[in-house]
């Protein structure tokens, strides 16, 4: 396996080639994906109960090291849509998200961050890219999703002596059965990997994802709006 290094915030671990992503087949043309998507508008969603509070994962828990896939080709895509690799969540979620790294490192691991808050116009890029067949592995613009609130996170492990990415079941955003979390094939030892990370994640108070065994909720999800700001308009200092 051919890796390359993880050289932005956070700790440096060795992170998987673009090579090893998955990749869809593209329902149209990455200019024409990005031109319609900064042409959307995103709907109008009920008000919520809580006020937006993102902050920056990093800066509440620097031990946290980021894979941002979707400000690189290395992702289903095949073409970057963020602008930077940064990982934002609310604030209470970027706190647990906190817990359950110090909950992860208890055994021999970090966790790694590939995606958090999703600006809306994103999701709607994702679900325009993907056949209807591949719907279950990408949120529905018309009903906001959990990372376009800032309350969901796909993260894996890395284990601290080596520095390197564990193995999973599937790979990051491969959507096909083997990412499920019920998901029975494959390695054993790649599994209870899945399975560890799954008991620390809820343990911080987060929920599985069942497609998706990288993906988690933060518990209190609902209370958040759904969002549409871009990483630029989202305070750079600030504090944890």
């Amino acid at each position: 396996m051919s890796h390359e290094t993880q050289r932005q915030a956070g700790p440096i671990v060795d992170v998987q080639s673009d090579e090893e992503s998955f990749r869809v087949p593209l329902q149209h043309a990455p200019d024409v994906l990005l031109a319609n998507a900064r042409a959307a508008r995103m709907p109008v969603f009920a008000p919520a109960r809580r006020a937006v509070d993102l902050v920056d994962v990093t800066q509440v828990d620097p031990a946290i090291a980021l894979d941002i896939r979707y400000a690189t080709a290395r992702n289903f895509l095949g073409f970057p849509v963020y602008p930077t690799v940064r990982a934002f969540l609310q604030r209470p979620a970027a706190q647990a998200l906190s817990h359950a790294r110090m909950l992860a490192a208890q055994h021999g691991y970090g966790l790694l961050v590939y995606d958090a808050y999703r600006p809306w116009h994103v999701s709607y890029l994702f679900r325009q890219a993907v056949p209807e067949d591949l719907y279950e592995f990408v949120g529905d613009p018309a009903t906001g999703s959990r990372h376009n609130r800032g309350c969901a996170v796909d993260l894996t492990l890395w284990d601290l002596a080596t520095r390197q990415v564990v193995s999973m079941p599937s790979g990051f955003d491969e959507m096909t059965p083997c990412a499920h979390v019920a998901y029975a094939g494959g390695n054993a030892a790649a599994r209870a990997l899945r399975d560890l990370l799954a008991r620390i994640m809820t343990a911080s108070g987060f929920l599985p994802l069942a497609e998706e065994w990288w993906h988690f909720d933060y518990g209190n999800w609902q209370d958040y709006p759904v969002m549409d700001l871009p990483f630029d308009a989202i305070g750079r200092d600030i504090a944890p």
